[in-house]
């Protein structure tokens, strides 16, 4: 069985270097187009029933998740959101009511739903959202930033999203912003597949590895360090920044340290009596076959 990292690393292998108007390729938590002197963001994202959510889920939350999940990779990017279009594909007997209320849900987030389509089915429902967004003057924070030094931060606590976390975040669109103009981070990834997984894929991107200090993770109530470490839709944002910014944002309470990057690869997780574990980038991954 095969997985979507495997199909996504082909895709990327067969697109090769693009310059022109693509300032950040497929590979970054969104894409990024140059319009003149700006950088326009575009991200797509998708909601499946029984996957992302459940049938009797209330449809208002259903409709903030759809949307909320493209908002969150235009938050690690640093950028502001314009507009989205969303893609609707419904079950035939889905009433009209419960439709109307998805669309709600998704307007309470205060981006303007600007078009999209529509469409029934004889299976579940779907829910496909892209959502443009605009750098205003700074520059995207990429995965590929993360120098050796820096520090390792997250902006809330992991773990336990199934709960109902995993529908009703807010994505991180005013700490993101903080961090890719007044900060000046060097290296953003949102939490989806988990904080292992999407803290492997920042550290790939950069070429470096990281170093944890575990009881410094910080858990949802009820939850374990390995639920932080695996269980994944946290949608909160993993930050590698110099030490200097690193303590402006701790002074903010704007995120929490939780380790450093280092030379190398890999990831290491200490307590307070050393090395407890190589962890491995172990998250939620769709599987293909």
């Amino acid at each position: 069985m095969s997985g979507e990292l495997e199909l996504l690393k082909w895709i990327h292998a067969r697109l090769g270097k693009r310059s022109g108007r693509i300032a950040v390729d497929s590979g970054d938590d969104a894409a990024v187009l140059k319009f003149g002197r700006e950088r326009i963001l575009f991200k797509v994202d998708s909601v499946l029933e029984g996957v992302h959510f459940r049938r009797n889920d209330p449809p208002e939350w259903v409709g903030h998740k759809a949307l909320a999940r493209p908002l969150s990779d235009i938050a690690a990017m640093g950028g502001v959101p314009v507009g989205a279009l969303a893609a609707l594909m419904m079950p035939r007997s889905m009433p009209m009511a419960r439709a109307k209320l998805i669309y709600r849900g998704m307007e309470k987030l205060g981006v303007p739903v600007v078009g999209g389509d529509i469409s029934t089915h004889p299976g579940k429902l779907a829910i496909s959202v892209s959502v443009l967004g605009d750098m205003r003057g700074a520059r995207p924070v990429l995965r590929s930033g993360a120098k050796p030094g820096d520090v390792l931060m997250v902006t809330g606590p992991l773990g336990g999203s199934i709960r109902g976390k995993h529908l009703k975040f807010e994505p991180r669109l005013e700490e993101g912003r903080i961090f890719a103009t007044r900060l000046r981070v060097h290296a953003m990834i949102d939490i989806s597949d988990g904080f292992a997984r999407d803290l492997g894929h920042l550290c790939e991107a950069s070429g470096v590895g990281a170093t944890l200090f575990g009881p410094a993770i910080p858990t949802m109530t009820g939850s374990s360090i390995k639920g932080a470490l695996y269980d994944g839709e946290d949608y909160e944002l993993i930050i590698a920044a110099p030490p200097a910014t690193a303590a402006m944002i701790d002074r903010e309470g704007l995120g929490i340290s939780v380790g450093m990057v280092r030379s190398g690869r890999g990831i290491r997780m200490y307590d307070n009596d050393g090395l407890v574990a190589v962890i491995g980038p172990h998250g939620y991954e769709h599987k293909l076959g």
